[in-house]
């Protein structure tokens, strides 16, 4: 049997903190694969620890045990490589920085590059934030823009990044839900063109079913994975599919795993 060669590779990963000599295990025995350019979502009650395995796997927080692999390399390894985007709930804009100079931020950023290199890409900027409604709003500040608008920005400039893998940990939570759906669409029309891979993390089970291959489904804190649901949905996705009585099966299903969980 030839084994499955995964892009982002998490084995047996637990984690602690430690806070005035109190211990808190937030994760237990975490083993999860994750291919390339496909699209994931991590959802449970809040504090099972979904924050704490994304930041794991972009390194910025070290596991207890465990092992993880980016592309067979350890997670800080890929930072220095520049494999990851990390989206946060907050759109993490400077208000001095008009919304190109803010998507421009990253090739400023990385040392390797230069001012020539952000302008060789700039009409790549332009064009990502035209695919999410905002190529008139070039030289605006963000002060200027909803919150939606601002978090539209942050989504934009992390596909604009060049970086193959983005970190999102729920950044449409501050969103009323239309512009959250909204939002969503334009998330899967970018991702659907760059094909990144993606680890999202959401509460919002319709969400995580529309954007999604897969949904991992965590326990209560010490998170563990209790299911994995493949979602075998047809893309390019629309409304008229969250109509569908098999996306309503998808949504029946993991709502119920979640009250498993509960116990409601």
């Amino acid at each position: 049997m030839v084994r499955r060669l995964s892009y982002i590779e998490v084995k047996e990963v637990s984690k602690q903190y430690r806070q005035r000599g109190q211990v808190t295990e937030a994760l237990h025995d975490i083993s999860l694969t994750i291919d390339k350019g496909k699209f994931i979502s991590l959802i449970g009650p809040s504090g099972c620890g979904k924050s704490s395995l994304l930041r794991i796997i972009g390194g910025l927080v070290k596991q207890e045990c465990g092992e993880v692999h980016i592309g067979g390399v350890t997670p800080l390894e890929a930072q220095k490589k520049k494999q990851f985007s990390f989206v946060p709930q907050s759109p993490a804009l400077f208000p001095w920085r008009t919304v190109l100079q803010n998507m421009r931020l990253p090739f400023q950023v990385n040392r390797k590059a230069d001012t020539e290199t952000a302008k060789q890409h700039e009409h790549e900027l332009i064009e990502l934030l035209s695919s999410v409604g905002l190529g008139d709003f070039i030289h605006a500040y963000p002060n200027a823009l909803s919150g939606g608008m601002q978090q539209r920005i942050g989504i934009a400039r992390a596909f604009g990044s060049g970086a193959p893998i983005l970190l999102m940990d729920e950044p449409f939570s501050a969103l009323d839900e239309l512009t959250r759906e909204k939002i969503g669409y334009q998330l899967l029309n970018i991702w659907q063109e760059h094909q990144k891979t993606v680890v999202f993390v959401t509460h919002n089970i319709r969400e995580a079913v529309l954007l999604s291959d897969e949904v991992v489904i965590m326990s209560p804190r010490p998170g563990r994975i209790k299911k994995v649901v493949d979602i075998q949905l047809p893309r390019p996705r629309n409304a008229e599919l969250e109509e569908s009585e098999r996306f309503q099966q998808y949504i029946s299903e993991i709502r119920a795993l979640l009250r498993q969980e509960w116990q409601v």
